[in-house]
């Protein structure tokens, strides 16, 4: 095969990646441009973090977009399950080397390289496969990458979610991972649509979404910064506003500035709850442009 035909073939595959990675970076700028949120960077402030913002937010996002293309790209270019994950493994800490670099050393999108990472190369493998990109599909696809061991990456990292881990006997990004993402497929998702289809605007039907997800996640980020005690207030304080009904309505205004005083005055941020947030924008807009022909 002539080196033209190989490229005149491989051209559909890039340009079906690129396509994926920026459905990726849409999802992260559309989670941290959501606003207001309690603790996380948003348009109106840091929120508890004294090294974030959201342009840097935003500046990392695009940095990361050719990491979650290059994922997509592998996944269509192997059909061995292993040797994939080896391959996204060493394009992911590529990436979280891209993220430092360009954010002078702070962590932006760590947890997000992790859980979009797995599902952008799940979205791609269920389109190179022919097969289903409906949330519980590509999320089953990232459970069953995300269980196979990868053997590039270090015994331990170190890392503040990864020690959260282990002090509090939680499963983190990984469990929620390894488990098939059911807080997204749950949780995040039958928010997001439950308060689209009651009237709510759409960024208010996002904020319910990441409440929804506040309320049950053993967020590791919540936990390495206030322990159990703080963990415990933010979920009851995200169910609070729910059960208000929503941040729609004047008393869940109400409980979510409430959440978001309690939330700064402890300084912590639901990061974790933040990543599962992009992965469900992530998953809607892949479902919606499958129904629309896009995929």
């Amino acid at each position: 095969m002539s080196a033209m035909m190989t490229t005149m073939m491989m051209t559909p595959v890039r340009e079906r990646a690129a396509a994926l990675g920026r459905q990726v970076l849409q999802a992260l700028l559309d989670e941290v441009t959501l606003t207001p949120k309690p603790g996380l960077v948003d348009l109106r402030s840091r929120g508890a973090h004294a090294d974030l913002n959201w342009a840097l937010m935003c500046h990392s996002a695009c940095v990361l977009e050719p990491v979650f293309a290059a994922m997509a790209q592998a996944a269509w270019e192997s059909d061995d399950d292993d040797g994939l994950r080896q391959r996204i493994g060493a394009i992911g800490r590529d990436g979280e080397a891209l993220m430092l670099a360009a954010t002078g050393g702070v962590n932006t999108h760590r947890g997000a390289i992790w859980a979009l990472g797995l599902l952008v190369t799940a979205a791609a493998q269920q389109g190179a496969r022919g097969a289903s990109l409906a949330p519980h599909a590509v999320a089953a696809r990232a459970g069953a990458l995300a269980r196979l061991r990868d053997r590039g990456a270090p015994g331990a990292t170190g890392n503040k979610g990864e020690l959260a881990c282990r002090q509090y006997h939680v499963d983190g990004a990984r469990g929620q991972a390894r488990a098939g993402f059911p807080l997204v497929t749950g949780a995040g998702l039958a928010q997001l649509r439950a308060s689209r289809a009651s009237g709510d605007n759409e960024t208010t039907a996002r904020l319910n979404a990441l409440l929804a997800i506040v309320s049950q996640l053993d967020d590791t980020c919540v936990l390495s910064r206030g322990g159990e005690a703080a963990l415990l207030d933010l979920q009851a304080g995200a169910a609070r506003v729910l059960a208000a009904g929503g941040a729609a309505t004047n008393a869940g205004t109400q409980a979510l500035l409430a959440l978001e005083a309690a939330a700064l005055a402890r300084g912590v941020s639901p990061g974790g709850a933040a990543d599962l947030l992009a992965a469900t924008l992530f998953l809607d807009r892949l479902q919606e442009g499958e129904a629309h022909g896009d995929a």
